[in-house]
C-alpha cells in the first residue's frame, strides 16, 4: 500500500474523528479518470505508511497514479499516456461489506 488518503467530505466535529474531531469542514472530490489517474481536488492530505504527510506544495489538485507506471508514485506523472494504459471507468453500487466475524 503506497499511503493513505484521508477524505473528510464535508465532516465536521461529529465525534467520530478521533483526536481530529476539531478538524474544520473539508470539501474533497475524487474523479477517476477514463485511461488516466485518479483526481483529487479540494481540501486533503496524503499520508505515508508511517503517518507522514506528503508536501504537496500547496495544491488543492493533484492525481494519483493508476496505471502503475509513474517514475513518481504514488502520483502522476503522465505515464499512462506512453504505456496506453486503458480503463474505462463507469460508477456502479458496490455490494454491502461483508460482515465482521
Amino acid at each position: 500500500m503506497l499511503g493513505t488518503l484521508l477524505w473528510y467530505h464535508g465532516v465536521c466535529g461529529n465525534g467520530h474523528l478521533d483526536d481530529r474531531d476539531t478538524m474544520p469542514c473539508m470539501s474533497t472530490k475524487i474523479t477517476l479518470q477514463n485511461n488516466g489517474p485518479i483526481r483529487i481536488e479540494g481540501d486533503f492530505e496524503i499520508l505515508d505508511p508511517a503517518g507522514s504527510r506528503f508536501g504537496l506544495g500547496g495544491r488543492t489538485v493533484i492525481g494519483l497514479c493508476r496505471c502503475g507506471h509513474s517514475s513518481n508514485k504514488p502520483f502522476c506523472d503522465g505515464s499512462h499516456n506512453r504505456m496506453g494504459f486503458s480503463d474505462t471507468v463507469t460508477a456502479r453500487e458496490l455490494p454491502p461489506p461483508k460482515p465482521k466475524l
